[in-house]
C-alpha cells in the first residue's frame, strides 16, 4: 500500500493513501469524558455511504460509531485488534478464507495482522472499539 497520511479541513480528519477513499472518516472525540454519547442524533444526521466517527477515548482505546453501506477495501492492522458490533442493520466481514455475517446485537474481532474487508449489503449502524492510534485503511505494506 502507498504511504498514508492524515488531512484535516477544521475539525474534521480525512485518512487517505495517494489513492483517495470515499469513506468520511472523522478521528475527533465527538464526546468527551462525563458527556452523553448521543449516537441515534449521529446516525440521523449522517448522508454518507461509509462513515466513521469517534465517539470518545477508554483508556488507549476509542469507541467509533460506523454508518456504512457498500464495501470497504481489503486491508490490515499490524498492531492492533479490531472488535466491530451491529447496532442496526446486517454487516459482513470477509477474511481471507471465509466471511463472518453479523446481524443486531452480534459481534466479531478481527486480530491483528488479518486481511480483511468489511461491508453492508444495505445500510448498517456498527460501532468499532480499537487502539486510539490505529489507521483505519490499514498499514502501509
Amino acid at each position: 500500500m502507498p504511504n498514508e497520511r492524515s488531512k484535516s479541513n477544521g475539525s474534521q480528519t480525512f485518512m487517505s493513501e495517494t489513492k483517495s477513499y470515499p469513506y468520511a472518516t472523522f478521528l475527533d472525540i465527538k464526546f468527551p469524558a462525563l458527556t452523553l454519547v448521543d449516537v441515534p442524533s449521529l446516525v440521523k444526521a449522517c448522508n454518507d455511504k461509509w462513515y466513521n466517527q469517534t465517539l470518545c477515548k477508554v483508556n488507549d482505546s476509542v469507541v467509533r460509531l460506523g454508518v456504512m453501506e457498500g464495501e470497504y477495501h481489503w486491508h490490515k492492522h499490524d498492531r492492533d485488534d479490531e472488535f466491530f458490533f451491529v447496532l442496526e442493520g446486517h454487516f459482513f466481514i470477509d477474511l481471507e478464507d471465509r466471511s463472518v455475517d453479523l446481524g443486531p446485537q452480534e459481534g466479531f474481532v478481527v486480530p491483528k495482522g488479518l486481511v480483511h474487508r468489511t461491508r453492508a449489503p444495505e445500510r448498517a449502524v456498527i460501532l468499532m472499539v480499537e487502539n486510539a492510534g490505529i489507521v483505519p485503511t490499514g498499514d502501509a505494506g
